[in-house]
C-alpha cells in the first residue's frame, strides 16, 4: 500500500490482546470508504502474548514498543502516521463498517472541526453489560445537547494530526488507559477548538460483566479523573459528558445514609424514605432510559447506580487527597 493516497491514519494500541485483536483489525479492513485512502497502524506496547503474530499480517504498519502505556502507544502512532486525520480505538473493539466514514465526516462538514468522538453498541446479554451500554447511552443523549463537545475518549476517536501534535499528545503521566484521552480533549477544548460527537460512529464492545469489575473500572476512573481535573482546573464545573444526574447521585446517596441513621434514632422510617426518594429522583433519567431499552435493567438500576456512587465518592474522595490536596 502507497503512503501518497493516505488520508486517514487508523491507529490501535494493544497490550497482550490476542483474544479480540483478529476481530478489530478485520473489521477494520471491511470499511466502506476505499481501502487505498486509509492506513491501520498497529502499536504493540510491549506484549508477550501471541499479538504480533496476529498483527503482523493484518496490518498496514508494525510497531512495537517496550511497555509504556496506552499514552505513549497512541502517540507513537500519530508521530508514524501519513493520514492528516488520526483515528483511535481500541483493540477489544468491532468497528462497523462505515465507521471511518462517519468519523470522518465531521471534517468535511465543517472545516473547523478538530475532533470527533463516536459511541459504543454491544452485543452482549449479561446483565452487567446491559447496564453499562444503558450507561453509555444516557451519557451519549446527554452530549446531543451540546453543539460542541470537551469529552472525546479513545474507544472511537479522530483528531486532524496537526491539532494533535501541537498540543503534545496524550499525556504520558497517565500510566494505564484512564483519562489520559479525556484530559487531551480537555486541553483542545479549552483552546478554543471545536469538536463533535457523532451518534452514528459505532464500535461494539464487550462491556464488563463481573459487577465487581465493573465497580474497579469506576473507582479507577473517578480517581484518575482527578489528575485530568488537576490540569485542567475548570473542569471541576463539570463536562459535556457526566450529566448533571450523576453529581445528584454523589449528592443524594450520604443524604439516604444519613436519613437511615435519623430514622434508626427516631423510630420513624419517614426519613429513610424521603432519602430514597430523592436519590431515585437523581437516578430518573438512566430509569427512564432503561424503560424503554430494557425494563429488567431499568428496575435493578438504582441498586448497581448506589453501588457505583460508593466507589466513586471513594474515588473521587482519594484522587483529590492525592492530585489536588496533597499534590
Amino acid at each position: 500500500m502507497g503512503n501518497e493516497g493516505v488520508k486517514f491514519s487508523v491507529i490501535v494500541p494493544v497490550y497482550n490482546g490476542e483474544k479480540t485483536l483478529e476481530r478489530c483489525l478485520s473489521a477494520l479492513k471491511r470499511q466502506t470508504i476505499p481501502r487505498d485512502d486509509y492506513e491501520i497502524i498497529l502499536v504493540d506496547d510491549g506484549s508477550t502474548d501471541g499479538t504480533a503474530n496476529i498483527a503482523r499480517s493484518n496490518v498496514d504498519k508494525y510497531l512495537y514498543q517496550k511497555n509504556q502505556g496506552p499514552a505513549a502507544a497512541r502517540n507513537l502512532g500519530v508521530r508514524m502516521a501519513n493520514g492528516k486525520i488520526v483515528l483511535f480505538t481500541d483493540s477489544d473493539c468491532e468497528p462497523v463498517e462505515n465507521w471511518i466514514e462517519e468519523m470522518v465526516a465531521p471534517f468535511r462538514w465543517n472545516t473547523e472541526i478538530v475532533g470527533v468522538k463516536g459511541a459504543y453498541l454491544t452485543k452482549q446479554k449479561e446483565i452487567m453489560a446491559r447496564f453499562v451500554q444503558i450507561e453509555y447511552e444516557t451519557r451519549y443523549e446527554f452530549m446531543k445537547r451540546f453543539e460542541y463537545i470537551d469529552f472525546i475518549d479513545t474507544y472511537a476517536a479522530a483528531y486532524k494530526k496537526d491539532i494533535f501534535l501541537e498540543f503534545g499528545g496524550f499525556d504520558s503521566d497517565f500510566p494505564i488507559a484512564m483519562t489520559e484521552d479525556t484530559e487531551l480533549s480537555y486541553r483542545i477544548s479549552a483552546a478554543g477548538h471545536k469538536m463533535v460527537f457523532n451518534p452514528k460512529a459505532f464500535v461494539y464492545h464487550s462491556h464488563p460483566t463481573s459487577f465487581f469489575y465493573y465497580l474497579k473500572r469506576k473507582y479507577r476512573a473517578a480517581y484518575w479523573r482527578l489528575l485530568a481535573v488537576k490540569k485542567n482546573r475548570d473542569k471541576i464545573k463539570g463536562d459535556t459528558h457526566t450529566p448533571v444526574d450523576i453529581k445528584l447521585q454523589i449528592i443524594t446517596l450520604p443524604i439516604v445514609l444519613f436519613s437511615f441513621m435519623i430514622s434508626l434514632l427516631s423510630k420513624n422510617a419517614i426519613f429513610l424514605l424521603f432519602g430514597i426518594a430523592l436519590f431515585l429522583f437523581a437516578c430518573t433519567s438512566f430509569i427512564r432510559l432503561g424503560i424503554k431499552k430494557d425494563p429488567v435493567i431499568s428496575f435493578i438500576s438504582p441498586f448497581i447506580i448506589g453501588a457505583r456512587t460508593v466507589v466513586y465518592i471513594i474515588g473521587l474522595s482519594l484522587g483529590s487527597w492525592r492530585f489536588l490536596l496533597a499534590g
